[in-house]
């Protein structure tokens, strides 16, 4: 890629979903990306010969502005429409710019769908973490695959918020349409400062990859 993703550098499950994505869907299949960002995940998906769509809301995000960086320093920041169009990838993606909790769950399938530690910002607390889910979920064709990575608690506020959550409690959200192909989870680490988070921080992220098997039933 000629351009970079502000979250270039942030520690990522992503390769675990793309083999899973190989052997399971169509090389032109689908995918759905909940949280698209500036399109860390989108560009290489694309890239790699999928139709795309990226759901975000955030405007920043989709269309580039200023941030504040590390060091104190301010940037311009180019958005997801601005690097598709650089990349000469815009064509395979349908850039979808509303919240993806607001109103009734989109009326669209996909292969697949993937968010990376998108439900555990507060601005998504509003919503039950089972809501989340099921909606992505309801993206899903049957045979397709579900991918999110997230975060798990570390501070004791975390452990208030079920948005923080494990591959152990997401389990009850994928037991009768569902089977959970691969589970992973980090211990504790330290990551570099970056857009949101301008000093080191510590983590722990979670990954769960399904199967969808069935029809979902209608549960909201």
């Amino acid at each position: 890629m000629q351009t970079r993703s502000l979250w270039e550098h942030t520690l990522t499950f992503f390769p675990q979903f793309l083999v899973t994505l190989r052997e399971r869907v169509a090389s032109n299949a689908t995918i759905a990306v909940v949280g698209a960002s500036d399109g860390k995940f989108v560009l290489p998906l694309a890239a790699a010969g999928y139709r795309v769509v990226a759901i975000e809301r955030d405007a920043l995000a989709v269309h580039g502005g200023e941030v504040r960086l590390p060091g104190d320093s301010e940037a311009h920041a180019m958005g997801l429409i601005d690097r598709l169009k650089q990349e000469e990838l815009d064509a395979r993606v349908q850039v979808v710019e509303e919240d993806f909790l607001a109103g009734d769950p989109l009326d669209m399938q996909c292969e697949a769908v993937w968010t990376s530690c998108s439900w555990h910002y507060s601005a998504n607390h509003h919503r039950p973490l089972a809501e989340f889910v099921d909606r992505m979920q309801r993206l899903v064709h049957p045979g397709g695959v579900f991918g999110a990575e997230f975060m798990m608690p570390v501070e004791t506020r975390h452990h208030l918020v079920e948005h923080y959550t494990s591959p152990e409690r997401l389990h009850r959200h994928f037991l009768s349409d569902w089977d959970v192909l691969l589970t992973l989870r980090t211990d504790e680490f330290t990551e570099r400062p970056h857009v949101d988070q301008l000093h080191d921080h510590t983590h722990r992220m979670g990954l769960l990859l399904a199967a969808r098997t069935s029809t979902l039933t209608d549960r909201f």
